[in-house]
């Protein structure tokens, strides 16, 4: 499957399918994460079920610490 990430094209192996999957992947799973998938920001608790699609636009914002 290809998306596109953060603006650039990203493919994806098949057994990523959830959003859950796709922070899993990119090893973001642990962290404070928003995830937008075609303009629209899903709630935590829609990870684990908003299928990806072919072409969806994600983009995937996560907050680094510093001073």
């Amino acid at each position: 499957m290809n998306i596109q990430l953060n603006g650039k094209e990203q493919q994806l192996p098949k057994e990523v399918v959830t959003v859950t999957d796709l922070l899993h992947f990119f090893e973001l799973s642990n962290r404070i994460v928003i995830v937008e998938v075609n303009r629209d920001i899903l709630q935590k608790e829609q990870y684990q079920t908003h299928l990806l699609k072919d072409s969806d636009r994600v983009e995937l914002i996560h907050f680094v610490g510093g001073g």
